[in-house]
């Protein structure tokens, strides 16, 4: 079993001081080892493993029990690939025998509400679309732990909401009803490892009790977490990419780096997410 303060120093980098004593086990080893996979083996996944993929996903919390989630899992090699090309045309979603379009879904609750002849007015209200958004991404992170436990790789895909009407279109999505994001699977190709990315200093997302907002210290977690993934990217050997910082800033400096994302008010209303 993996050493818990040489997990931890791998997911804050190097020259990071992270000491715990906290025995590691099996959960915590998949947590703090997670990392993106985009090269996978042209290996099918062992039958049932989708059942109980999603039956971890499932097993997540949801809000006042109402389950406002949904996915759409692809295996067919043709609309794989079209969802790809929506996806900002990755080509590892094409690689991956399984890719799972989680969905924010209202609509099984405008039936419930039929059915039972209630108004559902609360379904019209942005609450509504927040709490589906959670369960969807609660129960994609359970279904990603689980798939990692059993010797899998993912990687979430925020491109599939490059071309939100395009892939509705595509998964026959009904009214209220809405992509979020993507999760390719598979078995992840030894020859092409995945290494495990540092994430910012602990300090600098962990609030005790109250907002710290030392902007000085936070300036001292830039500069360490910058130097972090300087060295991460030298091991990789991916030479010329900015520094943390600098490349942050430019993904938030203008609209066009939404990469078509910017519409997204405007499609919700379409499919009947009205968020007032």
């Amino acid at each position: 079993m993996t050493d818990i303060n040489s997990l931890l120093q791998a997911r804050y980098g190097t020259g990071t001081s992270s000491t715990s004593n906290v025995v590691t086990n099996p959960s915590l080893e998949t947590l703090l080892q997670h990392r993106s996979v985009r090269n996978f083996l042209p290996q099918s996944l062992a039958p049932g493993t989708l059942e109980v993929l999603i039956a971890a996903g499932q097993s997540a919390a949801t809000s006042s029990n109402l389950q406002t989630w949904s996915v759409v899992t692809i295996q067919d090699p043709n609309r794989k690939a079209k969802a790809a090309a929506l996806s900002a045309n990755q080509e590892f979603i094409r690689q991956a025998p399984l890719f799972l379009v989680f969905c924010a879904d209202l609509r099984r609750l405008t039936q419930v509400s039929q059915q039972q002849q209630t108004p559902g007015v609360a379904l019209e209200y942005t609450e509504m679309f927040i709490m589906a958004t959670v369960d969807a991404t609660l129960a994609a992170q359970n279904v990603s732990v689980a798939a990692e436990s059993l010797g899998l790789g993912i990687c979430y895909v925020g491109g599939s909401r490059n071309q939100p009407r395009e892939l509705a279109e595509l998964l026959h999505l009904p009214h209220r009803t809405i992509a979020l994001f993507g999760l390719a699977v598979g078995y992840p190709d030894p020859a092409k490892p995945a290494a495990v990315k540092p994430r910012l200093p602990l300090h600098e997302v962990l609030h005790q009790e109250t907002w710290d907002d030392d902007i000085e210290k936070q300036k001292e977690h830039f500069t360490a977490y910058d130097n972090a993934i300087a060295s991460f990217n030298a091991g990789e050997k991916r030479e010329g990419i900015p520094a943390w910082t600098e490349r942050s800033a430019l993904r938030v400096a203008g609209v066009e780096n939404l990469n078509g994302r910017e519409i997204w008010n405007e499609v919700l209303h379409e499919r009947g997410f009205d968020l007032k």
